[in-house]
């Protein structure tokens, strides 16, 4: 790949998630950066706000499309980087078709940084991997990280004079890379949603991120000894006047704010318990296991933490918070429990809080015996042993019911 631009340095943004509320300021920012730096991005750009949800990735995509040099591919989102115009952007070394074992995507992109010759590859850690909807990943694999960087390295050593490595794996996965991998200059880190953003530093490897949901990025340019790595925060309304933007981006943006718009549209007034509060989404999510469970008579709720997000609430409940509440439209089935796990309860848990983190279940704990269970449809897909048949009652509309149900109105 090359570039007309004089670039000295390489910005990335990891875990977006569709976060286009400051839509001004970040087009802005990233467009001025521009100048200079390599704009890159580690996944998950798409998913997670009602801006996908009513837009359908169309703002993401043009965004990626109209200010970012190389992307790698996220969880969130995947079929988006098989479209042809984001997958000619995407990079990743470890994905292959599941029959032909032949690349999903370009393995890397040559770069000129700051007078370097550059790679620019990506991967996607495993569990990330695993963690894509069933349906999505058909007939695609992931293999294992070091080994394709390794085998990338050996191919392509003697044309470039730096490695960068845009990582989908989580932080503390990405130091594990650095060890195994050292003739990686720099990781530039994501999927893993922690306050650790380094810069760290493992041998001669620099490994960082970006603050996630458009809050911050990471920066990395080549140094007197080696890389040198640096984090920081994008321009917040309180301190910073919005840009003027190029016509194109100027389009982008207004059609941000008829979304927002969309978004403002409210859905009723909150109750007493939830008004003006910070939500504590796992206390929401007990009480809506606990309200289909007792409710529609079923004998298991079990939900995962992971499937709603927090929001500061107001009096009123908007589209744009439900959205935000939950992002992801699940809907809820009954799913069959595997023969193995039906008389062993904490066997059950333990296995599906490995695959999808933390859950709520109701009863708690959950009697043995079980042979389904209510939940979302991506556990019943990925982690259980298949749906049986639909609730007819999407996530969303329990949660909504949840928060504007109550005596005082």
């Amino acid at each position: 790949m090359t570039t007309s631009r004089s670039v000295r340095q390489i910005m990335a943004t990891t875990d977006v998630h569709s976060a286009l509320g400051a839509g001004d300021l970040l087009l802005g920012h990233l467009h001025q950066s521009r100048a200079d730096n390599l704009l890159v991005d580690c996944g998950d750009f798409f998913e997670g706000t009602g801006y996908y949800r009513l837009g359908q990735g169309a703002l993401e995509r043009e965004i990626l499309l109209g200010l970012y040099d190389v992307i790698a591919p996220g969880n969130h989102g995947w079929p988006h980087y098989f479209e042809p115009v984001l997958r000619r952007r995407t990079v990743c070394a470890n994905t292959v078709d599941a029959a032909s074992g032949s690349a999903l995507f370009q393995r890397l992109r040559i770069v000129e940084v700051a007078g370097r010759r550059t790679a620019v590859t990506g991967v996607i850690g495993l569990q990330a991997f695993d963690s894509i909807p069933v349906g999505q990943r058909s007939g695609h694999r992931a293999t294992d990280p070091v080994q394709a960087l390794r085998e990338l390295m050996l191919a392509h050593h003697h044309e470039v004079d730096s490695w960068v490595l845009l990582s989908h794996s989580g932080f503390e996965e990405d130091l594990k890379l650095a060890e195994a991998c050292p003739f990686l200059d720099v990781i530039f880190a994501g999927h893993c949603h922690s306050r650790h953003t380094g810069p760290a530093r493992v041998g001669n490897t620099v490994v960082l991120k970006g603050r996630e949901l458009a809050v911050g990025y990471a920066i990395a340019a080549p140094g007197s000894v080696g890389w040198v790595g640096r984090t920081a925060l994008f321009p917040d309304s309180a301190e910073a006047v919005a840009p003027d933007l190029p016509l194109e981006l100027a389009s982008l943006r207004d059609r941000m704010a008829t979304v927002e718009a969309q978004l403002a549209e409210p859905l009723g007034r909150i109750a007493k318990p939830y008004r003006n509060h910070q939500l504590d989404r796992r206390a929401l999510l007990q009480a809506v296991a606990d309200r289909l469970h007792s409710g529609l008579g079923r004998e298991a709720v079990v939900l995962n933490e992971t499937t709603v997000r927090t929001t500061l609430l107001g009096e009123v409940l908007t589209t744009g918070d439900l959205l935000t509440i939950e992002p992801f439209a699940n809907t809820l089935v009954e799913a069959r429990v595997a023969p193995a796990h039906r008389h062993d309860p904490e066997a059950l848990i333990a296995h599906l809080a490995e695959r999808v983190g933390p859950l709520v279940t109701s009863p708690d704990p959950l009697p043995a015996g079980l042979t389904s269970v209510l939940t979302t449809d991506y556990l019943a897909d990925s982690c259980l042993d298949g749906r049986t048949h639909p609730a007819g009652l999407v996530l969303g509309s329990a949660i909504r019911s949840m928060l504007t149900n109550g005596d005082d109105q």
